[in-house]
């Protein structure tokens, strides 16, 4: 195993430019979410996930696991957001909430959102940028995602002690 090293001086300033962009960004992009369409981040990303699939519906569990969520977390949520009528579930013949959909309101509201987080997203992040920052930020960040998703591969492969 290698031994931990720490890092430059230029390298932390790096590293902390970065962590901060990323949270402003994030935190201006749910602001915009929030404030022009009445939704939080994680009601767009259940809307967004519902939006892009055939139909608008899909199984609890497959949504879950799409949004890299734990299964409480998902239920709660979608409790909130049956609530608002946003969505709606299915139930098995048991009384199981098995299934869950857009209604009308969902998808009138997140397609209403996807144009104005889209803007945001511009304005905030892609105005910014040259094109050859931009093409050096997907190739790293290409290469960041194979990395980790490698090491989580070969980890996954390891038995557990």
């Amino acid at each position: 195993m290698e031994k931990p090293r720490t890092l430059e001086p230029e390298q932390w300033e790096l590293w902390d430019s970065w962590m901060q962009a990323q949270r402003l960004l994030a935190r201006e992009l749910d602001r915009g979410l929030q404030r022009d369409h009445g939704i939080s981040k994680a009601e767009f990303s259940v809307l967004v996930t519902l939006h892009r699939t055939a139909g608008g519906r899909m199984r609890v569990t497959e949504l879950a696991e799409s949004l890299a969520w734990e299964k409480s977390r998902v239920a709660h949520q979608l409790t909130r957001m049956e609530n608002r009528e946003l969505v709606d579930r299915t139930e098995d013949r048991s009384g199981r909430r098995i299934g869950v959909g857009l209604t009308a309101k969902g998808r009138s509201a997140v397609e209403n959102a996807i144009l104005g987080h889209a803007d945001n997203i511009r304005r905030y992040f892609f105005e910014t940028l040259t094109p050859e920052q931009a093409a050096a930020i997907h190739a790293w960040s290409r290469q960041v995602a194979a990395r980790i998703e490698a090491r989580s591969g070969a980890d996954a492969d390891q038995p557990a002690v």
